[in-house]
């Protein structure tokens, strides 16, 4: 449940420590048990048509729970567990890992790398990359819906300065954005919610089209005084940075620049880098944690682990050169 405070830190959420977590989580059994109950919460269904008419059934060499959709009254007679359509498919990590993961992505603000990962689970940094990787596209956004408003606009820079590359792998195009790989964010004030994409550029022909398909037409909007939002089909105010204006009346990008801040925190001292292939998931998960950040942890988890139903993306997926991948830009324009 949602709660209101302003302690520092959210004081005001319930928290689970560490502790608390390795006895509700500890055991793949007992992860397991918790994962049904959030997949299904009103008894198990086919987890590939959702039918009610299943029985239990005995994989060998499994420990995990498995059920046979009956083929009586319309079902489709395939086996499934609580991994199967969702991130978890075909993972041969144990469910208390899994619930492990989840705990510390919900509960860590900056995000939390592969080696700590490997270490923390006492599992390989290559199966530990996967599952960070699987988690954050549980964070993806799939909700469609536009936003009312009033909401800031502002688009973000993410990648090293040229001059501390080294000199192979330098692009001579100048500094500041060049080169860099261009990130548009939208927050909306009364939900509290942020909506992020890796776009291609930061031409306002990429930009506005991405500001009119997030947001309602009768939406306000602000931003900075950056020449991409000129034209911009919405109620809009401009506060002008290039003379230290920041603040004026209800017009600034104060929020939304908060959330670039903490992104950049974690991409400096978590992960130290982002690929161009996996930025979006990146942001998916920065933009997600921030989405429920007012729920206590406990919901936090579940909030995840549904979200995670579903979606899949396979080792496979992740290592095939980007060339062969279709972008994720500018989703739902």
């Amino acid at each position: 449940m949602a709660k209101t405070g302003t302690g520092p830190g959210r004081s005001h959420r319930d928290g689970i420590t560490i502790i608390e977590a390795v006895h509700q989580f500890g055991t793949p059994e007992q992860a397991e048990r918790w994962l049904i109950e959030q997949r299904w919460p009103d008894g198990v269904r086919c987890a590939y048509c959702g039918h009610d008419d299943i029985a239990m059934w005995k994989r060998p060499n499994s420990s995990l729970k498995w059920w046979r959709c009956k083929k009586r009254q319309g079902g489709c007679g395939k086996r499934f567990s609580v991994k199967t359509d969702s991130v978890m498919q075909q993972s041969k990590l144990s469910l208390d890992k899994w619930c492990m993961a989840i705990f510390l992505s919900t509960t860590s603000l900056k995000g939390v790398s592969s080696m700590k990962l490997h270490r923390d689970l006492g599992i390989t940094q290559k199966s530990a990359w996967h599952l960070g990787q699987r988690i954050r596209k549980s964070f993806e956004d799939a909700q469609k819906d536009k936003m009312q408003g009033p909401a800031e606009i502002d688009e973000t820079y993410i990648g090293g300065s040229a001059k501390n590359k080294h000199q192979f792998k330098r692009e001579h195009i100048g500094g500041g954005p060049k080169g860099k790989d261009v990130l548009m964010g939208i927050k909306d004030r009364e939900k509290n919610q942020i909506r992020a994409e890796h776009i291609p550029d930061n031409r306002g022909t990429t930009i506005k089209p991405f500001i009119t398909a997030n947001t309602t037409q009768d939406a306000t909007v602000y931003s900075d005084d950056s020449s991409a939002y000129s034209g911009l089909r919405r109620a809009h105010e401009v506060v002008n940075h290039s003379i230290g204006e920041y603040v004026r009346g209800m017009a600034h990008t104060n929020g939304i620049e908060s959330f670039w801040a903490m992104l950049k925190r974690g991409y400096a001292g978590t992960f130290h880098h982002f690929s161009a292939k996996h930025l979006q998931r990146y942001v998916d998960e920065f933009a997600g944690r921030h989405n429920i950040r007012l729920l206590d942890t406990l919901d936090q988890m579940k909030a995840l682990a549904r979200a995670g139903v579903g979606k899949q993306l396979t080792h496979q997926e992740l290592i095939r050169p980007m060339h062969r991948q279709q972008p994720a830009l500018l989703k739902g324009c």
